[in-house]
């Protein structure tokens, strides 16, 4: 893969603490696609915590955002004024091609719905979206961000193509001694970074490090953590 000129699926999803864990996961998706439009990189929303990211040196930058990102902070739902801690989980692959993977159609199993998103009468109203089921293994992605259902498929296959081959290449570093998942399973002690806004302080675990003005960094403005982390 060229590392320079790449595609990549960027997955969040809610885990540990209920609703505001799902709002969290949206604000890192947001987050996410902000950094992507100041790096000038083309995204588009595969599915409601998918965004597929292309441009120069993507995959290079955001490579270690993988992993469990945990906040602090009063949720708009707390009327005490409480700071709850909830986590969700990144999940970063690289498009692969499919000379590196090769799929058995037998093993795929296909589904089409209706979109539940905006886009027009077509989008809603014909089975455009995509459900698709490895049936070996059990991964199921989805795609329903295009308007027709050929464009889904696509997309949905490129997707799980990149999930399958992530999974070969941590059941080849399991074997590994004290191999830990590069996504986790979005515990609170399982972290790699922890937004805490009561204190405006973003902290990455891994870095030992801690970066200050949280507001603008969930707006996007990521460059210095990324570029920190490049050396991990």
């Amino acid at each position: 893969m060229d590392s320079q000129n790449s595609t990549l699926y960027l997955e969040v999803r809610g885990a540990a603490g209920g609703d505001e864990a799902k709002i969290w996961a949206s604000d890192l998706l947001r987050m996410y696609a902000r950094f992507a439009v100041k790096k000038n990189w083309k995204t588009t929303q595969v599915d409601e915590g998918t965004l597929m990211i292309s441009g120069q040196g993507c995959f290079e930058a955001l490579k270690h955002e993988g992993g469990v990102h945990r906040v602090q902070r009063i949720p708009q739902t707390e009327k005490r004024g409480r700071v709850h801690t909830s986590t969700a989980t990144i999940a970063v692959v690289p498009q692969i091609s499919q000379s590196q993977l090769q799929i058995n159609p037998g093993d795929l199993e296909w589904q089409f719905y209706r979109s539940g998103g905006s886009g027009g009468q077509n989008v809603n109203k014909v089975s455009t979206a995509v459900r698709l089921t490895h049936k070996p293994s059990g991964v199921i992605v989805t795609s329903q961000t295009e308007r027709f259902q050929e464009a889904n498929r696509q997309i949905a296959l490129e997707l799980l193509r990149a999930k399958l081959y992530q999974r070969r290449e941590e059941e080849r570093n399991a074997q590994v001694k004290d191999f830990r998942s590069a996504i986790g399973s979005g515990d609170r002690a399982e972290k790699i970074r922890t937004y805490n806004f009561p204190q405006d302080r973003v902290t990455d675990h891994r870095l030992g490090k801690s970066f200050g003005n949280l507001e603008a960094v969930v707006d996007g403005s990521l460059d210095k953590i990324v570029e920190a982390t490049k050396g991990i």
